[in-house]
């Protein structure tokens, strides 16, 4: 059986507010990346329930914040109909990506 690891590194200050969060996969090379946030959720077999991780650095603006979860929210709305062929719900949660993008644009457009 193939084996694939991905590895996390969380950088903090004194207050433990992460500074910096890197990553990389064995399938990816040695490459390091860098991310501003990380969202992962796990369904926890024991528990039927999700754990959930959720970091972002000191230097993440608000906008791209929200930016984030929407693309987030629209990554799982193909993964939702991919794996279970629900249309319907991948459809719900498209319309709610585009309803908060909107509100993220018209909040965008009043504060300049």
């Amino acid at each position: 059986m193939k084996k694939s690891e991905i590895y996390v590194s969380i950088a903090l200050d004194d207050n433990r507010v992460p500074e910096a969060i890197s990553w990389r996969a064995t399938d990816a090379g040695e490459k390091i990346h860098f991310a501003k946030a990380i969202n992962i959720s796990l369904w926890d077999r024991d528990e039927a329930g999700t754990m959930k991780i959720d970091l972002w650095t000191k230097d993440m603006p608000v906008d791209e914040m929200k930016y984030f979860y929407i693309d987030t929210m629209g990554a799982m709305a193909q993964s939702i109909a991919t794996a279970t062929s629900d249309q319907v719900m991948a459809k719900k949660m498209r319309d709610l990506c585009e309803e908060l993008m909107k509100h993220v644009e018209q909040q965008r457009e009043q504060n300049g």
